[in-house]
């Protein structure tokens, strides 16, 4: 396999896809198959419309869907365009949407119309305000009208529907494309072949202890290396039909699925909502071959109880990850399902989605105990509190340094030197375990985020939503155990006194899936008198992960 440096950058990787594997089907949904070819042309149409939608090499460009070819062209197609993408979580509300536009200043969005029973464009209204002509870039400008749909949202200027239709103070799919036809493909060619190697590709958000979202910066040669490098030992390969149900705004879905499946001329098969019978059938259907996902995923599958009828004997690679794999369930992939790569790995967003990996070949104790050895150009350190370097077996902060550590948080410095330092290593806020072999076991998390079925959800940032309710005074989120998700949040809150009625556990649970995204809100809510501290004042969340606080 040829190496990143062809690629350069991912314009050129989806001219050269569309050239290399041009007859092979690269998007398979529902009735629809696309040919490579056939999605260089849909991506080249959409950066054209972009161009005609006056966006700037630079430029962010953000996208709120689920897992589509909508989505894949949308994408592509922006950064052909030498756009910076801004994934959004499907899970968001509007507020939450609108955070990250506003923070990444978002030139142009492409969103949904309806998914899961939820309006896209309604949450958006709502959270920042809308109206036909009311936007602040409503009214003519030095090229004419333009469109300013969203007056909390002052740098957005277009808001493309992926739809046949859309709000007249928003852009349908179609709109859009057509205005892309003006634009000569020369124009197309010169902006894309203008991409640097080193430009930024993406913002990935992630949060922190302060529960304020941080966007990870990524360039194009980092990702392209990174997924060359994650293709490599998983052993995708050319002709492999890949269902992807990791959600594209998570490097999981878009860079180890769509980036790692056209560097190898594998067919994508977009899965926009995980259900077992969906999987199920699917990878039957397709000769699906490659799964990545989380555990709970493959134990949704091999629990079902029509498992029996369907036909596995495609599957041939699974990487998982985000989690403690049990012993039981690499066994189970192996032994029920006859599969013959099972791997699993570590990455963060701070470091383009991957660090470490197992290799093809390791035993089953290696696979399920630990999340690999560091991929090709990585360094991993576990350190003690005083920086240090511990043995192998000692549990310590992991530290990671390489070519996939980000260029830092977008216009953040102060976050961003709290975590690079000086020297390049990426404090990931994690405590692991580097074994004699240099296999690290994620142990468990400084940052104190715990993980909802492959979400990462952030405490603090819960916390910060739920002590809005009047009736809440204080709060503190730990993450418990879970047996179909993981983990799930627990909130013990101290009511705030004289509210009347009080909150109750049903309440307030109610109350917080109106404000955050389903797997963010509290499974368990604990009424408390008061909240355990320690003489600095530190809530003391060892102690509420221990038991009753009655």
């Amino acid at each position: 396999m040829r190496g990143d440096l062809e690629f350069g950058s991912i314009p050129r990787l989806v001219r050269i896809a569309a050239e290399r594997y041009a007859d092979r089907e690269a998007v398979v949904e529902g009735r629809t198959r696309v040919s490579y070819r056939q999605l260089g042309e849909r991506v080249e149409r959409a950066a054209a419309a972009c161009l005609a939608a006056g966006v700037e090499a630079g430029d962010r460009v953000a996208l709120w869907a689920p897992n589509t070819l909508d989505w894949i062209v949308s994408a592509l197609g922006a950064v052909t365009a030498g756009a910076v993408l801004v994934p959004v979580n499907t899970r968001f509300k509007g507020a939450e949407a609108v955070q990250v536009l506003a923070r990444t200043r978002a030139r142009l969005l492409f969103v949904t119309g309806t998914f899961l029973g939820t309006s896209y464009v309604a949450a958006l209204r709502s959270a920042a305000g809308a109206g036909p002509g009311t936007g602040p870039g409503a009214g003519p400008g030095p090229d004419g009208p333009r469109r300013g749909p969203l007056p909390g949202l002052p740098h957005l200027r277009d808001v493309v529907v992926l739809a046949d239709d859309a709000p007249a103070d928003f852009l349908s799919r179609r709109e859009f494309l057509a205005a892309g036809g003006a634009v000569p493909t020369g124009a197309v060619r010169a902006r894309a072949d203008a991409v640097d190697p080193g430009a930024a590709s993406d913002i990935l958000f992630t949060s922190g202890t302060t529960g304020v979202p941080k966007g990870a910066v990524i360039t194009h040669a980092q990702t392209l290396r990174a997924f060359a490098d994650w293709g490599t030992l998983a052993g995708l390969r050319e002709g492999d039909r890949y269902l992807i149900v990791n959600p594209f705004f998570h490097a999981f879905g878009y860079k180890a699925g769509i980036i790692a499946a056209m560097m190898r001329g594998a067919t994508m098969v977009p899965q926009p909502v995980f259900s077992p019978e969906a999987v199920l059938a699917t990878i039957g259907a397709e000769r699906i071959s490659v799964l990545p996902g989380p555990p709970t995923l493959y134990q949704s599958l091999l629990d079902h109880p029509g498992l029996a009828a369907h036909d596995l004997s495609s599957l041939r690679v699974v990487v998982t990850g985000a989690a403690v794999v049990p012993r039981r369930l690499i066994d189970r992939l192996t032994d029920e399902l006859g599969i013959p790569t099972v791997l699993t790995a570590y990455g963060m967003s701070e470091a383009t989605g991957v660090v470490t990996m197992c290799r093809r070949g390791d035993p089953a104790q290696v696979v399920a105990g630990t999340s690999g050895r560091p991929v090709p150009g990585t360094e991993v350190r576990v350190v003690g509190a005083d920086g240090a370097p511990l043995p192998a077996g000692e549990a310590g902060e992991i530290l990671v340094r390489g070519y996939q550590v980000m260029s830092g948080y977008f216009e953040d410095e102060e976050a961003t030197e709290r975590a690079v330092d000086a020297d390049g290593w990426l404090h990931s806020g994690d405590i692991g375990v580097l074994d004699a072999d240099g296999n690290l076991r994620v142990t468990d998390r400084l940052k104190d985020l715990f993980i909802v079925g492959g979400f990462n959800a952030y405490p603090a940032e819960i916390e910060q939503v739920l002590g809005r309710h009047p009736g809440v005074a204080e709060v503190a989120v730990v993450g418990v155990p879970d047996a179909r998700l993981g983990e799930v949040g627990k909130a013990f809150v101290v009511r705030s006194p004289g509210v009347r009625p009080r909150v109750t556990v049903e309440a307030l649970i109610a109350w917080a899936r109106r404000e955050m995204a389903n797997y963010k809100v509290p499974r368990e809510v604990e009424f408390v008198a008061a909240l355990p501290r320690n003489a600095a004042g530190k809530v003391l969340k060892g102690v509420l992960r221990e038991g009753p606080q009655r």
